[in-house]
């Protein structure tokens, strides 16, 4: 009897989402620079939990009400906010056990555009491994979705992508069908022996470059310093360890 595996495929940026999700309920979104490296950050820090806003107005409204509000737009904290996407400003023992608001760019956008499905998942290059090894586990159909910059194709959430995809793909119990997962793949098997020299050129990081964000980049390209998984629950991103373990109780 002929088996059906479940696909794991990548989309590479928003504004192919719509052509890609049918028959996906389990989505990864992934902006590798920054924002999605600094929820894995904050998540593993101890923030209690991450509430995903599409404009900087809505982050606004969260601040003026008492909530610890952050605000990126164009690489840069937008003015009246003290905290934008910086994965290292999330390590404060201050944010621990913390509720933050947070719009960017490129991530919370690709987030709140999920949100619909049954489980969103949050990846980076920080939390490769864990994440693979959480998915295989799944056995479900499994979009990646990279944020890209302004609904643009970017190598480093391509690399990303690339990254579970052959780590999922070598557990035997997946398939894929998807030209993009191809690409996304052997993208990803070029670049892992030095991401940072491979991504040199690569136009955010030039954008991050020209902004001084040299020790963000550092971080963001260097794959399993984290094993926390973000989960959106109810509208917040929260460890997924703490919904596994409701659960099983």
């Amino acid at each position: 009897m002929l088996t059906i595996k479940p696909r794991i495929e990548a989309c590479f940026s928003p504004r192919e989402f719509h052509q890609y999700e049918k028959g996906f309920e389990l989505i990864v979104v992934i902006d590798v620079l920054r924002a999605t490296s600094a929820i894995c950050t904050a998540i593993e820090y101890g923030v209690k939990g991450i509430i995903p806003v599409d404009s900087v107005e809505e982050a606004r409204e969260y601040l003026d009400k008492g909530y610890i509000a952050a605000a990126e737009r164009e690489g840069e904290i937008v003015k009246g906010f003290t905290m934008g996407n910086s994965p290292l400003s999330y390590m404060s023992p201050d944010l621990i056990g913390q509720t933050i608001v947070l719009t960017t760019t490129n991530g919370t956008k690709a987030i709140k555009m999920a949100q619909h499905k049954e489980t969103v998942v949050i990846g980076s290059l920080n939390n490769l491994d864990s994440l693979t090894e959480w998915l295989i586990n799944q056995e479900r159909n499994t979009l990646i979705l990279a944020s890209g910059w302004k609904d643009k194709f970017n190598l480093e959430d391509t690399i990303c992508a690339g990254g579970l995809i052959d780590g999922v793909l070598k557990s035997g119990n997946f398939d894929s069908d998807e030209d993009s997962s191809v690409a996304a793949k052997f993208i990803f098997k070029s670049a892992k022996e030095n991401i940072f020299s491979y991504l040199k050129a690569s136009s955010h990081r030039r954008r991050l470059r020209k902004l001084n964000l040299n020790a963000d980049v550092n971080y963001c390209l260097t794959p399993n310093n984290l094993t926390a998984i973000p989960i959106l629950k109810n509208g917040i991103l929260v460890p997924l360890k703490h919904v596994e373990k409701a659960v099983e109780s």
